[in-house]
């Protein structure tokens, strides 16, 4: 069962911290927040040059602040660095949404000109922010890549290395859809809502959702993008079940997704009757589990990544990827019966 605090806002990333911690390792060896309408608060002292202080300064760039997701990272990142405020400064900056890949680039591009000493990112999308990230690691900047991966073969082709802290998407996609398909019967019919297309976590969720269902004989009857948002969701989920009223389960990308396909599904009378499941442990999500309107959801939680970054920032070797788990999200690890 989880405990009251890692379901409340100060839920911490433990992976998000070993990013933060990552960077301050590089930006110690020389390697060298925001507003939902994309600008940058500072979270503590980050406004002061170096100069006037001698401790790094990480910004850490996320994706979209209109997502529960994200503004609860933003939430821990902050308590953390305010329980580590004698080590690091830290800068939050976020997009108005997942779309405005331009915003993204231009706060990458900000914080290069600011000087900061590291930038801890979860790209909207897995190949417009390499270029970035390239031009921030040009200038001297420790770069750290967190949530959605950036793509492998774009890094390649610009000679870039960028370490990469999350999740395992696919096995976790896996894990929740083995959990609806347990919940069916071989040859039931299923729909999926998908991410955005070129982000790669929604690539690897996807497959990973696909894997579960060709195992149990859950056919796939209808798969499109809704954009990682409620209200495209909402739409595409009614039509959905509407042209196929067969369908006994829809496999949602992420959260805010499962929560789009609940409306569709309340609406259209059939609340019980479509199970839906999601990826992201979201509060929201998780009181729908508990009142049983949604069956599940993965939870990118890590309780042990703190102490872990805390051994890598000891053994002063530089960050390499690192695979944080995925735990499954339902009714009895909740304690519900």
């Amino acid at each position: 069962m989880k405990s009251q605090e890692s379901m409340s806002s100060h839920r911490s990333f433990p992976w998000l911290a070993w990013g933060l911690f990552a960077v301050l390792l590089g930006s110690t060896h020389g390697c060298g927040g925001g507003s939902p309408e994309g600008g940058t608060t500072p979270a503590s002292t980050a406004s002061k040059t170096k100069s006037e202080s001698e401790k790094p300064r990480i910004a850490l760039i996320m994706k979209s602040l209109a997502d529960e997701l994200f503004k609860t990272m933003a939430e821990g990142a902050r308590k953390h660095q305010g329980e580590h405020s004698s080590e690091y400064e830290l800068m939050v900056n976020g997009i108005k949404d997942e779309r405005d890949l331009k915003r993204q680039v231009d706060l990458v591009e900000e914080m290069v000109a600011q000087r900061v000493d590291a930038i801890v990112i979860a790209p909207a999308d897995s190949k417009a922010l390499v270029s970035a990230c390239k031009h921030a690691q040009e200038a001297g900047i420790a770069v750290v890549n967190i949530d959605n991966k950036l793509d492998s073969q774009v890094l390649a082709d610009q000679g870039l290395k960028v370490p990469f802290v999350g999740p395992d998407n696919r096995a976790g996609a896996k894990m929740v859809g083995d959990y609806l398909a347990g919940e069916l019967k071989s040859g039931d019919k299923v729909g999926m809502l998908e991410g955005i297309k070129t982000a790669f976590n929604g690539q690897q969720r996807k497959l990973g959702f696909e894997d579960a269902m060709k195992a149990a004989g859950l056919p796939i009857v209808d798969s499109q993008s809704a954009l990682w948002e409620i209200e495209p969701a909402s739409k595409i989920a009614s039509a959905m079940i509407s042209e196929h009223p067969e369908i006994k389960g829809l496999l949602c990308c992420n959260d805010s997704m499962a929560l789009g396909a609940l409306a569709a599904v309340k609406a259209a009378g059939r609340g019980g009757q479509v199970l839906i499941v999601g990826y992201d442990g979201i509060s929201a999500v998780e009181a729908a589990i508990k009142e049983g309107s949604i069956l599940a959801t993965a939870d990118q939680l890590a309780v042990f990544g703190i102490e872990f970054a805390r051994l890598l920032v000891k053994a002063e070797a530089p960050p390499a990827d690192k695979r944080t788990p995925v735990d499954l999200v339902t009714a009895q690890s909740l304690g519900n019966p």
